[in-house]
């Protein structure tokens, strides 16, 4: 089912600040839990991981209220993420199919910026970003084939 959430990027300190809204809203982080670099399986062309970087979270979630969920990331510098005020937040699309996901990717990226062009990823799904003409960013994950 077609749902929207908010995706949050922290410099490296993303479980502690899921640890602090899981202490306010209550409930269990969802699907596998707390997802690390370290698990994200080499590809080519790909630069290894800082050792130090391993144990970043690349992905969390945590529903909150109305089943909305705060989904988040930590972005270190050295895989190229500079994290300042206002590129943090992102709103993430989950549509029911591919065909939706890329009608609205190319409708929100029109005029403004793709940052992640559509794309077939490691955990399965079909993911990319942009950022529309108004400076909003986009996420989009789409797990129909």
């Amino acid at each position: 089912m077609a749902r929207v959430s908010t995706y949050l990027n922290f410099s490296r300190n993303t479980e502690e600040a899921f640890n602090f809204y899981k202490s306010i809203f209550g409930g269990e982080f969802a699907g596998n839990g707390i997802s690390r670099f370290g698990d994200i399986p080499p590809t080519d062309g790909m630069p290894p991981l800082a050792e130090a970087d391993k144990n970043l979270v690349m992905h969390i979630e945590l529903p909150i209220l109305g089943g909305h969920s705060l989904m988040g990331t930590d972005a270190p510098e050295s895989i190229g993420f500079t994290i300042e005020p206002g590129n943090n937040v992102f709103i993430n699309l989950e549509p029911d199919t591919r065909q939706e996901t890329k009608r609205l990717f190319d409708a929100l990226s029109a005029g403004g910026k793709v940052t992640m062009d559509l794309q077939d990823m490691f955990w399965g799904d079909y993911f990319g970003s942009c950022t529309d003409k108004y400076g909003v960013q986009w996420m989009f994950n789409c797990s129909a084939k």
